[in-house]
């Protein structure tokens, strides 16, 4: 059994612990909430205006379209994995890399070997983890999430919308989590370029209930405009879901944790307890031993 001394250190380490794990969840979930209601109030503007450009993408010619609905083929992929700066947040950061490997094992293999995927990296752990598989980011970029807003995504966004255009990629493919609550976050891979159309049924639903509308500019000047405006969008949604899946996953790690430290500190105090009773009582016995003695 350990010594009194032992467990007491054990205690107190345990207790710091707690009131660091404790401190941590409640950080995270007041940033939570600023996160979840921007994430909450971007969805319905992000969806309409991705339901508004394939209405009008609906219509136009193929060669119309624009650079960005360019479909070439899977010759050159560049797969964006968006994970956080900081961890101690259990399967978070992971599951991304888990992901982007399988993805590129199970769909790309060949063009991987052939050099044709590319790995950026938006989150400094989701890179830690792609070279710790053996997998070497072209790009990391680690200061977007300290001052998250549209405005510092949209230099990322229209760097991505170029390469695409000069056709040094083919595909670029978002992998990030979506936000649903503070404990469930569900995993998405998502195409951000080349943009892409809705079902056939889906298409087939909305002729039915199409409107004639009257554009004022031309459909192709509109498109001119809003296409880039929606590539926009889409890549700072895809941010705002995982900073807020990132401080939900990271307040229910630290809560567990919190639990846990719990439930080891009442084990080390029973512990303790046990080993100050059989202390007490080894002290006893040696008293009344050398009593006996001394009246022997």
């Amino acid at each position: 059994m350990a010594s009194l001394k032992e467990v007491r250190i054990r205690i107190t380490s345990v207790n710091s612990t707690r009131q660091i794990t404790s401190a941590m969840k409640m950080v995270s979930a007041s940033k939570l909430r600023k996160a979840q209601n921007a994430i909450l109030n971007m969805r319905p503007y992000a969806q309409k205006l991705h339901t508004i450009m394939q209405d009008i993408t609906h219509d136009l010619d193929g060669s119309d379209e624009g650079v960005y609905a360019a479909n070439r083929g899977d010759n050159q992929i560049l797969i964006i994995t968006i994970t956080s700066n900081r961890g101690l947040c259990g399967a978070f950061n992971s599951n991304i890399v888990k992901r982007a490997v399988n993805l590129i094992e199970s769909k790309y293999a060949n063009q991987y070997k052939k050099g044709n995927v590319s790995l950026m990296c938006i989150g400094k752990k989701g890179a830690d983890g792609l070279i710790s598989a053996g997998y070497k980011p072209v790009d990391i970029i680690t200061d977007v999430f300290e001052h998250l807003s549209f405005e510092n995504t949209v230099p990322i966004a229209e760097e991505l919308m170029q390469m695409f255009s000069d056709s040094s990629y083919d595909k670029i493919i978002l992998i990030y989590n979506q936000f649903k609550n503070a404990a469930v976050q569900l995993l998405q891979e998502e195409q951000l370029l080349p943009i892409i159309e809705s079902g056939e049924n889906e298409t087939s639903e909305k002729e039915e209930l199409k409107a004639n509308y009257i554009f004022e500019p031309s459909k192709e000047e509109i498109m001119e405009v809003l296409v880039p405006k929606a590539i926009k969008v889409q890549l700072y949604k895809a941010l705002l879901d995982s900073f807020a899946s990132e401080h939900g996953a990271r307040m229910t790690a630290m809560h567990q944790a919190t639990e846990n430290a719990n439930e080891l500190i009442k084990e080390l105090k029973l512990k303790y307890n046990k080993a100050r009773q059989a202390s007490i009582t080894n002290e006893i016995l040696e008293i009344v031993g050398g009593a006996e003695a001394l009246s022997s």
